[in-house]
């Protein structure tokens, strides 16, 4: 006796081998059996295989189509609707949100597609099983793409850099999505409601298109070349220099500089500086038309170069919280060494900051601030009491003085410096506490902003302001300096009159340190950007200083196995 799912599969088999015999005369009931034997058929607990392509959906693929009673969605009467080659249109497009459209069975519904256009010309067009293996490709595509668009394709939870911006993603209900976008004629819609929230998204997009725009145009000419430049020494404006004619290509292709007659090809002059000026202004350096080795990396940054950076932070983008858009955030991107305090979307105060050197890195996570602390005290954490302080007591026993700093125990009770003996001391058993009172030389500057997380992050006014005026700001132990301290103290507080200008300079100058709580809290996002657009549509990029961006592409690249 024949076991039931054995005779599934030879009845199966023998349709199979029936539909070889005769294309003609198929209705889509045809099809609506292929389809629901494809997706039945298989091992409920592996990864459904149809035409040879491993599925991405397995329980909404078959929820999608048991609703439509196994209906093609794709197909009427053997033809492909509109939607079809709308679909197919929109996953050639995903290379503009940096991902990969072979991830959405393109090749094999390319050439599924490529077969019906030669039925036109009397060619052997599709099986009935191909048809139904085409509309599954395509619904499935469908799911892939909108998950992808939605959550990510890569987690960030299995990258080696710690990803600490958490976010609830809903349900998608993508079946009801797609049967929704199928019967209104809205799978554009559908698909663009998938993006970040975050509107400078759709300006990366356009931003990315013109890359892989310019990527076209370097294959397509003949007279530059992405040979990495070196440079040894500063080039000024009215100087001769050998790598000028290269420069002044990259410029011209990038459109920083128009064709202009020149008299001297090795020759700096004053209409290439502003061409290399606005190479700066895009890559976050001093205008000052220097070329030096800021300038020389960013000009040896190929259109491909540059393709996968914008791709990387288009992946980044996506990982973040969908409530974000609407809410008060302050946003610190360390790539740019920025924060930005943001109200009903607009920036209303942007400050210059430094942020953690490439081994004290800054990490990435979201937290609430809910509390600012006027007149710090520092205390000192047992890392640099160990590799800092204790040394330069050693070398100088007036140094905690000098620098207003107490030696503590751990229950709080101050120990003289003097009753000990420095020179005996072992770092790492040190059993006392080191912390600076307040006053305009403690690190911590006169006032700053806490948002409680696991990382000891916050953010913080310093005294040395001079470092602000540096290119590259990667110059603490992790935390935030911020440049602007009273300016966003002045914001946050500005639900209570009574805290006045006056009021806020006497309370960063206080000899003890004062905490006060604010009436909300506020959203605040450390992440890592070094690539976005702004609401112009102008693209701007930036160092990977603690090169996280090589990580997510490599995950980015990687072949779904499922």
């Amino acid at each position: 006796m024949i076991e039931p799912k054995r005779f599934l599969f030879l009845i199966f088999f023998m349709l199979m081998a029936f539909e070889s015999f005769s294309q003609e005369g198929q209705s889509d009931n045809g099809i609506d059996f292929f389809i629901r034997n494809q997706l039945e058929l298989d091992n409920p607990e592996a990864r459904k295989r149809v035409g040879g392509t491993t599925l991405f959906s397995s329980v909404v693929i078959q929820r999608f189509y048991q609703e439509r009673s196994f209906h093609p969605a794709w197909l009427v009467d053997k033809k492909l609707t509109e939607r079809a080659y709308e679909m197919r249109y929109e996953i050639q497009q995903a290379k503009f949100d940096g991902l990969n459209p072979s991830d959405y069975h393109l090749g094999p519904i390319n050439s599924y597609f490529d077969k019906i256009e030669k039925r036109k010309e009397g060619g052997d067009g599709l099986t009935t099983l191909e048809y139904a293996t085409l509309d599954l490709l395509l619904t499935d595509a469908f799911i892939m793409l909108s998950s992808h668009l939605y959550l990510g394709k890569v987690d960030p939870d299995n990258l080696k850099t710690s990803w600490g911006i958490q976010r609830t993603a809903p349900e998608l209900k993508i079946d009801q999505r797609l049967e929704k976008a199928i019967q209104e004629g809205s799978l554009r819609k559908s698909i663009e409601e998938l993006y970040p929230s975050f509107t400078v998204y759709k300006k990366m997009r356009d931003g990315l298109r013109e890359l892989y725009n310019y990527q076209g145009k370097y294959l397509s000419e003949t007279n530059i070349s992405w040979k990495p430049l070196k440079l040894s020494k500063s080039i000024k404006q009215q100087e001769f220099h050998d790598l000028i004619p290269d420069i002044r290509r990259r410029l011209m292709f990038w459109g920083f500089l128009d064709v202009y007659e020149f008299d001297q090809e090795k020759y700096y002059d004053s209409i290439m500086e502003v061409g290399v000026k606005k190479l700066q202004y895009r890559h976050g350096m001093v205008q000052d038309g220097v070329i030096g080795q800021g300038t020389i990396q960013a000009l040896n940054q190929s259109p491909e170069d540059l393709i996968i950076t914008a791709r990387v932070n288009m992946e980044r983008l996506r990982w973040l919280p969908d409530n974000l858009k609407e809410q008060e955030l302050i946003l610190v991107n360390t790539a740019n060494f920025q924060l930005d305090y943001i109200q009903r979307k607009d920036t209303v105060l942007s400050s210059r900051v430094i942020v953690g050197k490439s081994y004290h890195s800054t990490p990435q996570f979201s937290a609430e601030m809910s509390y600012i602390v006027f007149s710090p005290t520092w205390t000192v954490p047992n890392s640099i009491t160990r590799n800092e302080v204790i040394p330069a007591v050693k070398r100088n026993p007036n140094y905690l003085a000098r620098n207003n700093m107490k030696v503590l125990t751990a229950s709080g009770a101050e120990v003289s410096p003097g009753s000990i003996d420095w020179g005996k001391v072992n770092p790492r058993s040190f059993p006392y506490i080191i912390r600076q009172e307040p006053g305009e030389n403690n690190s911590l500057g006169l006032v700053k902003f806490m948002f409680p997380n696991k990382f000891s992050v916050y953010i913080h006014d310093t005294p040395a302001r001079s470092l602000f005026e540096r290119e590259d700001r990667a110059l603490s132990h992790g935390c935030i300096r911020l440049q602007k301290p009273f300016e966003l103290a002045k914001l946050l507080l500005a639900f209570d009159p009574t805290w006045t200008d006056e009021v806020i300079r006497e309370n960063m100058h206080l000899k003890k340190e004062k905490i006060v709580m604010l009436d909300r809290k506020i959203p605040v996002v450390v992440l890592y950007l070094t690539y976005w657009a702004d609401s112009k549509g102008d693209y701007f990029f930036r160092r990977d200083l603690y090169s996280r961006d090589g990580e997510i592409f490599k995950a980015l690249q990687e072949v779904r196995v499922y």
